[in-house]
């Protein structure tokens, strides 16, 4: 997951906020490995690809199915310690706690900083294990590796990038759901298909706006696994912008883009529905 991006599931409804959420990124996993392929500046003409069909059937075809769901237990690991701090933090866990407002808006607020500290390594096994040719399998193996190979910066060197990448795509989504909802439900009253729709294409709108710098995370992810010297050595967002622009233009700002705005429709649908169901319902109670 690339968790931090996204409105909490587990703000929503605690355990089935997290079903909800290890569900729809398992579903979805391939599209994310797809993604992290076409924006991995790759040294090898088999690992260049021209699109989510020409990446989905060179892969399955080369290395099989299974090999687009390689880093998945990354994110189901990651997902448990990051909901359970969340809830924590937000005094979910304490009995009869009568401030849940103050809990949720604590932990909404909060929960950008802290799920991305949790699982900014998770995400960088899941990347590490996405890549053409990587030789992992585990992902006890690949932190292992990583760290013994890179030491414990391997799995922060992105954080501020994915942090960076929150501002924009939260005002993003959000600005865009509410013109979105205005328009398609100007009686503001429940309705989940127009929920449904105002959230996929806000979500892929914000996932688009914030591409570039997921691209550059990207880059410094799996950076070890780099033959090039230039990319082995990045230090930050400014050094992998930097290389970006230099290899590929402006155009390569937007790698992966596609399989990126797929994979976020959906889960924006999904989180936009739960959260207006659990809002009427409290309203009618």
């Amino acid at each position: 997951m690339e968790v931090a991006e996204e409105i909490e599931y587990e703000g929503l409804d605690p355990n089935a906020g997290l079903a909800a959420g290890i569900t729809e990124h398992a579903v979805m996993f391939p599209v994310d490995s797809i993604k992290t392929r076409m924006q991995v500046f790759a040294t090898s003409p088999s690992a260049v690809y021209t699109g989510i069909g020409n990446a989905f059937t060179r892969i399955s075809s080369t290395e099989g199915m299974r090999a687009l769901w390689r880093g998945v237990s990354s994110v189901i690991m990651g997902a448990g310690p990051a909901h359970a701090a969340m809830k924590e933090l937000g005094g979910g866990n304490v009995a009869g706690n009568r401030n849940q407002w103050i809990a949720t808006s604590l932990a909404g607020a909060s929960a950008t900083i802290a799920s991305d500290a949790l699982m900014n390594p998770f995400d960088v096994i899941k990347q590490r294990m996405q890549v053409h040719e990587s030789q992992f399998r585990s992902a006890l193996t690949c932190a292992r590796t990583v760290y013994a190979r890179e030491g414990l910066s391997a799995f922060y060197v992105s954080y501020p990038t994915t942090l960076t990448m929150t501002v924009p795509f939260t005002a993003v989504q959000f600005t865009a759901y509410e013109q979105l909802k205005a328009l398609l439900n100007p009686s503001g009253t429940y309705s989940p298909i127009s929920h449904i729709i105002s959230g996929g294409l806000a979500g892929g709108v914000a996932g688009a706006v914030t591409t570039p710098l997921d691209v550059a995370k990207t880059l410094l992810q799996t950076r070890g696994q780099s033959t090039d010297p230039e990319i082995r050595g990045a230090r930050g967002m400014m050094d992998a912008f930097r290389i970006i622009l230099a290899r590929d233009g402006w155009r390569g700002f937007g790698r992966g883009l596609a399989p990126r705005v797929l994979t976020f429709m959906p889960s924006n649908a999904l989180c936009w529905l739960s959260y207006e169901f659990f809002k009427a319902a409290i309203r009618e109670d």
